[in-house]
């Protein structure tokens, strides 16, 4: 019995189980209101901008998933001080990410693909140097999918044109950043 442990065969369990429930309904078990709306316009944008339903359910089926994943991990404290300095500061890019895609939103003609690709790059790589002793390389291609899916140069471009299809997402998506900044969850 030496090396067994009855918690971490829990976590693993728990892991495993909430991976496969990643479907909407078990969604708003894990996920509040405001975050399921962002995710339903993240979806929205994916399908309408790469006309694949299944790549768009597939790249926000990946975040949920990851984003369980991690939440298991912290709850049961499987992070070592240096990772949770990791963490800290991947919540800082990601908070600064959120900002500055609601500013270009709000203030015509500031949007720079460069700035959103290099900051979506930068939470990538923070995200995969936390997980990268707890989670599986193929849930480090499910961070390296939704986070690359999103850096897409021609997506951003599509999405930031007030002119084009998206903006009405952009706009929502930008109103749901904004409340979850101001209730301290980003």
């Amino acid at each position: 019995m030496e090396g067994f442990s009855s918690k971490t065969m829990a976590m693993k369990a728990q892991k495993k189980i909430l991976s496969h429930m990643a479907s909407k309904s078990m969604v708003q078990m894990f996920i509040d209101d405001t975050s399921s709306e962002v995710l339903d316009e993240l979806y929205r944008v994916s399908k309408e901008h790469s006309g694949n339903r299944d790549e768009a359910q597939k790249v926000v089926k990946n975040m949920i998933k990851v984003a369980v994943k991690v939440g298991v991990l912290f709850r049961h404290e499987r992070f070592s001080s240096e990772e949770l300095a990791v963490a800290q500061d991947f919540r800082k890019k990601l908070h600064h990410g959120a900002m500055t895609a609601i500013s270009f939103h709000e203030v015509e003609f500031t949007f720079d693909k460069v700035v959103m690709v290099d900051l979506l790059v930068e939470c990538r790589d923070l995200l995969l140097k936390l997980v990268e002793k707890h989670l599986t390389p193929k849930t480090h291609d499910r961070i390296r999918h939704v986070f690359n899916h999103y850096a897409n140069p021609d997506l951003l471009t599509h999405l930031y044109d007030p002119k084009r299809s998206l903006w009405p997402n952009l706009t929502k998506i930008c109103a749901g950043l904004n409340k979850m900044i101001e209730e301290g969850k980003l």
